[in-house]
């Protein structure tokens, strides 16, 4: 079957964060990870019949849900779960959150690979722990993790928790078993649990398959939670629906005591129709998606090589985020993003909004058809080239 990823579909004035955001009606958004495609047919197919229905009282998750789960993971990651590890909740940060209220006190500090998504600051900050800061390294146009660095960071006696981003975001990195393991080794050997928030886990590219880390051990499983939902894959953010994965008893109670004291274990039933039906039904159309993606990142690399040599984009092994060194620009990366918002009406986000190691480099999501992704493109050389 062909799915349609280049028609342009209107989305401001529909609510839309991403585009009706900016104020002018003039500005190109391509800052938040939001797709600007319509989600599998699948998937509308089923929110039409439970929509039809009419009712949207509370919701009970139904067997059949975690049946799609348990399917997908098995299917599609090698990986499988049992569905009594399942915490069901409203979103990924929500998650993030309440399994440091679970598994930290105040004042404990939690590990993070900088630069990293920046809701994992808010997330520690506001569980009134500590942001412990393990810097990627970059060379070479590539990140790599300092492991001497996070063995110095987890040996600390105040670290509880490594938030590990897999496939990372911002840097585009989906790491390899190797550097999975030795990251898991090292955790296990001070005691220090692994949260990995594995959101982007289904948009990896040629040569760079997604590994779950909890799936390399039964060590690794059972000292690690996993944060996942079909949200960016299947563009379902609005949809307000994820899961928590804890194979141990004890931690997964911790969580879901968590979960309820944040009010976020109630779920609505259009977030389990949509999981359900792109699980069961959306893998075709989700290879189509990383297809038409990895021709996107192409045209990017081809333009920026052509029209921008001096600046870098790294390489993207996952998610449909390009990280972009624009060091070259000679200005800040906050300052570079007002600047192209003011002359170039386009919406980015600064490198600094994901903390140390952010500076000087912008994210540039490009999950648009690629008639957007070039307008983007020729509105960002335009300033850049003044």
């Amino acid at each position: 079957m062909e799915y349609d990823f280049d028609t342009v579909i209107p989305r401001r004035g529909t609510d839309s964060c991403k585009w009706d955001t900016p104020a002018q009606e003039d500005v190109l958004p391509m800052w938040v990870a939001d797709m600007d495609f319509r989600t599998a047919p699948a998937v509308i197919e089923a929110l039409q019949r439970r929509v039809a229905h009419g009712i949207f009282g509370y919701t009970k998750v139904p067997d059949a849900y975690y049946n799609a789960v348990e399917g997908w993971f098995a299917r599609r990651h090698g990986w499988r779960i049992d569905r009594r590890w399942i915490v069901c909740t409203t979103g990924v940060v929500p998650a993030l959150s309440a399994v440091i209220k679970a598994l930290t006190k105040p004042g404990d500090r939690v590990i993070v690979q900088t630069p990293a998504y920046n809701c994992f600051f808010s997330s520690i900050r506001n569980n009134g722990c500590e942001l412990s800061s393990n810097g990627l390294s970059y060379r070479g146009g590539r990140y790599t993790v300092d492991f001497e660095d996070l063995e110095a960071k987890v040996a600390d006696p105040k670290a509880k928790l490594l938030l590990l981003c897999n496939p990372h975001n911002p840097v585009g990195r989906v790491w390899t078993p190797e550097e999975l393991r030795r990251m898991g080794e090292i955790c296990l050997r001070h005691g220090v649990l692994v949260v990995a928030d594995e959101i982007h886990c289904e948009l990896t590219y040629d040569g760079h398959d997604y590994t779950p880390f909890a799936s390399l051990s039964e060590e690794f499983l059972r000292h690690s939670v996993t944060c996942n939902s079909p949200s960016k894959a299947f563009n379902l953010a609005g949809m307000q629906i994820a899961n928590i994965v804890a194979a141990d008893e004890g931690v997964r109670r911790r969580i879901d005591r968590a979960v309820n004291d944040n009010e976020v274990c109630d779920v609505n039933p259009l977030g389990v129709a949509a999981l359900t039906a792109a699980y069961n039904e959306g893998a075709e159309w989700l290879d189509a998606l990383r297809a038409y993606l990895r021709e996107n990142y192409r045209f990017l690399r081809g333009y920026f090589q052509e029209h921008l040599p001096q600046y870098a984009v790294l390489p993207l092994e996952g998610t449909y985020l390009a990280w972009i060194d624009c060091r070259a620009a000679g200005t800040g990366s906050e300052r570079l993003a007002e600047r192209l918002l003011d002359q170039g009406r386009l919406m980015v986000s600064p490198g600094t909004l994901y903390g140390p190691g952010g500076e000087g480099f912008i994210r540039l999501n490009i999950a648009c058809p690629q008639r957007t992704l070039g307008e983007g493109l020729e509105r960002l050389r335009k300033v850049l080239a003044r």
